[in-house]
């Protein structure tokens, strides 16, 4: 009976079996497997609108569901909270078990607390859709203390959801035995606090390693010529986090291919560590750009790094062209220096390259970000 019911779901959904399931028998020994639970399929997929694939993964993760009242309760609760269909995917196919959950002890006083602390709804559903293991850790010995050394750390609740949203893992993290001992040992380093509370806002996901390894990143950081009073120095230990020795050294060597020596990668390393995380492709095409009009060369690059982050279509492509028309009709005498090109806001390129001459640029440069907004 129970097969026949589940083809009819199936099928009315418009999901399309493999053709070794047609046949009753191997039908049969596919739902004997899986174990289906039909009423959980319909409670998510019919009531609550899940997609079919969904509401099949987290039935057939829940083959005993005794009470599905409180799994409605549940369900009703987190929308109400604010969490939207695809946010509540994610929970249930990391955490299918929490339509078990109780809600008034395991799933409200999380929530609750949270709305408590000042976080507002978007920011609640984004931090834990986004780690659902929230949910399963303890709001007294780890949610309220984690908030607790956080609101210690930066200088308001806003930075808090801010740092939590960019990196959700922190609230499942033990604090006790990385991210404190962490920030003890930058300090030990000479690096001042709002140093520290940069990289907690910009990078958060760093200090959640372990002691060892933090205290390795900064010997890595300190071999590439970086003291730690420079304010480079967090941003190159947050490299380091994120890569292996293979990984590095492969960056490094894909940058010696590309022309520049290793007392360039260092200078540009040293103005720039996020260098590093540029994907070589980028750089290639970059550095291929700007040598190819003839006004920059290696050395322009290693004096602003920058110019290998911007943007070749918004940036590059525009503002080059640009000033290849404004030469070649003699209307200015030298190009500006790269660092200029990088730096300058889109506004003030064209209130100095444009506006003066909008007969000779004017179209292209409107043709040109035309392009750019499509």
């Amino acid at each position: 009976m129970i097969g026949k019911n589940l083809t009819i779901i199936l099928y009315s959904k418009h999901i399309l079996l493999p053709s070794v399931w047609r046949s009753p028998l191997s039908f049969s020994l596919f739902l004997h497997h899986h174990c289906y639970s039909t009423s959980t399929f319909d409670l998510l997929a019919r009531k609550h609108d899940f997609p079919p694939e969904l509401a099949s993964r987290v039935a057939s993760g829940l083959t005993h569901l005794k009470n599905p009242e409180n799994a409605v309760s549940v369900l009703a609760f987190l929308k109400q909270s604010g969490f939207s269909n695809a946010q509540l995917g994610l929970i249930l196919k990391s955490r299918p078990g929490i339509l078990r959950r109780s809600l008034g002890n395991g799933i409200k006083p999380k929530i609750q607390l949270f709305q408590q602390e000042g976080f507002s709804s978007g920011d609640i559903c984004k931090i834990i859709s986004s780690n659902p293991p929230i949910l399963d850790i303890s709001v007294k010995n780890n949610i309220v203390p984690t908030l607790c050394v956080l609101k210690g750390i930066l200088d308001s609740q806003s930075e808090v959801a801010k740092v939590l949203k960019r990196c959700p893992r922190l609230v499942t993290a033990n604090f006790r035995n990385t991210v404190l001992p962490n920030v003890e040992f930058l300090k030990s380093c000479g690096i001042p606090m709002e140093r520290i509370q940069m990289i907690f806002i910009a990078y958060p996901g760093c200090l959640i390693v372990k002691p060892e390894i933090m205290r390795k990143n900064a010997e890595k950081a300190k071999g590439m010529g970086l003291n730690p009073t420079s304010p480079n120095f967090v941003y190159a230990v947050s490299v380091f986090s994120k890569m292996s020795d293979e990984a590095l050294e492969l960056k490094l060597e894909a940058f010696r291919q590309l022309g520049f020596s290793d007392i360039d990668i260092l200078a540009i390393f040293r103005k720039m560590p996020m260098v590093l995380r540029l994907s070589v492709e980028n750089v290639k095409k970059t550095k291929e750009i700007l040598l190819a009009t003839g006004k920059f060369d290696i050395s322009s690059i290693v004096n602003c790094p920058l110019s290998l982050a911007c943007s070749i279509e918004k940036k590059y492509i525009p503002r080059l062209q640009i000033l290849r028309i404004l030469e070649t009709k003699s209307l200015i005498k030298q190009w500006p220096s790269l660092a200029t090109i990088c730096i300058l806001s889109a506004d003030k390129f064209s209130d100095k390259f444009v506006k003066p001459y909008m007969d000779e640029v004017g179209h292209v440069f409107t043709a040109l970000n035309s392009g750019n907004r499509k």
